[in-house]
């Protein structure tokens, strides 16, 4: 059903003269837990979306063809998430050692970070809604923290602790155009059931809906 969904709001091609044999609209092919569509308009525009698992993503802008394929550029070019250094907050009563947020304050699970002392090894976890505290038998204090959100892969320069941060840190993700694919020239290839999109992340395989 979502994957309907998904194609459905894609369905917005003009009735110019299509030249183009890449023309028309594609449904994803990549499995049954993983939706979405692309749709390469008449007019030298495309939308594209993708859902799969806590990942979804969406782009569009222009085509161009090269040669044997067309190559995508998102347009207008999206601002990519950020991380940034915010105020500490409590969360139940206590300020927890690492807390990454929303700008709202809401609390994001399933960060990956590492945390740096004056010297032994660092610590390698993942944060909780609540954030992440050091165990009561760790006495040293947090000089670092890198941090890196694994579904939308967005991290940022080590953050240095001072004393007065007090081994603490809170850590705010800045959405901006999160989700917004940077297709940058990323091209793809006719085959005989639809296109194969290649990008660095891999190729997604597309099937053209309503047949050749």
């Amino acid at each position: 059903m979502r994957t309907l969904l998904l194609i459905a709001a894609l369905i917005a091609t003009p009735a110019a003269a299509q030249q183009s044999p890449f023309v028309g609209e594609y449904s994803l092919a990549e499995g049954p837990d993983v939706g979405g569509g692309l749709l390469i308009r008449g007019d030298g525009r495309f939308k594209y979306m993708l859902a799969a698992g806590a990942l979804d993503e969406r782009a569009e802008g222009r085509w161009d063809a090269r040669g044997d394929t067309v190559c995508l550029t998102t347009d207008p070019k999206p601002v990519p998430p950020a991380l940034e250094k915010g105020e500490l907050l409590e969360v139940e009563g206590e300020v927890p050692t690492l807390l990454v947020t929303w700008p709202n304050g809401r609390g994001i699970p399933g960060v990956d970070f590492t945390i740096g002392f004056d010297n032994g090894d660092p610590v390698e976890d993942y944060t909780q809604v609540y954030g992440w505290t050091l165990p009561d038998d760790e006495k040293r204090i947090p000089r670092w923290v890198e941090l890196r959100e694994p579904i939308y892969g967005i991290t940022a320069p080590r953050f240095i602790l001072t004393e007065a941060d007090g081994g603490k840190l809170r850590a705010t993700i800045v959405p901006n155009d999160i989700g917004v694919v940077d297709f940058d020239g990323a091209c793809a290839e006719k085959t005989e059931r639809g296109v194969t999109l290649h990008r660095a992340e891999g190729d997604l395989r597309f099937v053209r809906l309503g047949g050749e």
